[in-house]
């Protein structure tokens, strides 16, 4: 199962963290895997390059299954807006595939002052 974690401060998304595998497939054939690691790698390089947010990424590049990360303190307005677009979108899609394969995904959201 891939658990996701998306934490909030206020009405802002902050951060998502994501570990475990879907295994809804054979490896290169796990629909919900690539869909899953699509959405997010695609969200990490839009907040970066589109964004220009400085993201701390943390990822598990030997074995795969974890992703972890964080939009930093001291950011502008712009970005935030542009970012807060981005990271809300991804947890839109994330909800859909969710809904559709709850076997395979599951997010919990953490709200923070």
């Amino acid at each position: 199962m891939i658990a996701i974690q998306f934490r909030r401060e206020g009405s802002n998304l902050m951060s998502v963290q994501m570990s475990g595998h879907a295994e809804a497939g054979p490896y290169g054939y796990d629909i919900v895997c690539a869909a899953v690691s699509a959405l997010s790698i695609g969200t990490v390089n839009s907040l970066t390059e589109i964004a220009g947010i400085p993201l701390k990424v943390v990822s598990a590049e030997d074995s795969g299954g974890y992703l972890e990360f964080t939009i930093p303190a001291g950011i502008s307005q712009k970005q935030m807006e542009t970012g807060q677009i981005l990271l809300k979108s991804l947890h839109l899609s994330l909800k859909s595939i969710e809904e559709e394969y709850s076997e395979y995904v599951k997010i919990n959201s953490l709200q923070e002052k």
